[in-house]
């Protein structure tokens, strides 16, 4: 996020509840199937939440926003200081396809680095991946 978004501070941390975190648009990214979450009532994502401002346009144009590759949606999510309403970058496309072995342990090693859940992030980097590498970082 500090590329994309340097101007933004991490806000604190929290679970999106009724939601699970998948791989879509296999065809659409450089490394295999980008993240994103689709709704489903017995799961919950571990999120980071940043107080975005004047970096919203430069966020948008990493999603793809113009091209159509993501939507922008607001969700609830539950942080220890009670419900707070974020938006999120929801990929426009199936679900389905395999992430790289690399942009996975990038997805694990945000959300150690942010203090998920040991065995969260245990879970992340036993996912099924794509291709040759570590998934821990490593």
């Amino acid at each position: 996020m500090m590329q994309r978004a340097p101007h933004s501070p991490m806000a604190g941390t929290g679970w999106l509840v009724g939601w699970r975190l998948t791989f879509g648009g296999e065809d659409l990214g450089w490394e295999g199937a980008l993240a994103t979450i689709v709704e489903d009532p017995d799961s919950q994502v571990f999120v980071v939440l940043y107080d975005v401002t004047d970096d919203e346009p430069l966020l948008d144009r990493w999603e793809g926003s113009e091209l159509g590759l993501h939507s922008k949606i607001r969700l609830r999510v539950q942080t220890l200081e009670g419900s707070v309403l974020a938006w999120l970058y929801v990929l426009d496309a199936y679900e389905g396809g395999l992430p790289s072995a690399r942009y996975l342990g990038v997805v694990a090693d945000a959300a150690e680095a942010a203090g998920a859940p040991a065995d969260y992030v245990a879970d992340l980097r036993v996912r099924p991946c794509d291709g040759i590498g570590p998934t821990n970082g490593g």
